[in-house]
């Protein structure tokens, strides 16, 4: 698939920065890839819970989104939630009382 392919472009990518042989040049691309990589995640999270709750809508069981999507049925279920949160805060969710 294309898809594949161009993910395997930007692993590689990732790869060569961690064979850059200095190490404060090493260190310096390295920030620039996390500063660009936490930017797009939130919007990636964004398009994910997006078309996690158009599925959702559509009847697809969270399970079914996990599985297409490639992710945890609790990964699903925040994004549904509009979690965005880590798992270690994760709001508990209050039980009814008797």
């Amino acid at each position: 698939m294309a898809d594949d392919e161009e993910v395997e472009r930007v692993l590689d990518a990732l790869d060569a920065v961690e064979r850059i042989a200095d190490p404060e040049a090493r260190s310096r691309a390295q920030v620039q890839i996390t500063a660009a990589t936490r930017e797009r995640a939130a919007r990636w999270t964004a398009e994910r819970a997006e078309l996690a709750n158009q599925m959702k809508a559509e009847g697809e069981s969270v399970r079914g989104i996990a599985k297409r999507l490639g992710v945890k049925p609790s990964t699903v279920q925040d994004l549904l939630r509009g979690y965005k949160g880590s798992g270690k805060d994760r709001p508990r969710v209050e039980q009814e009382e008797a």
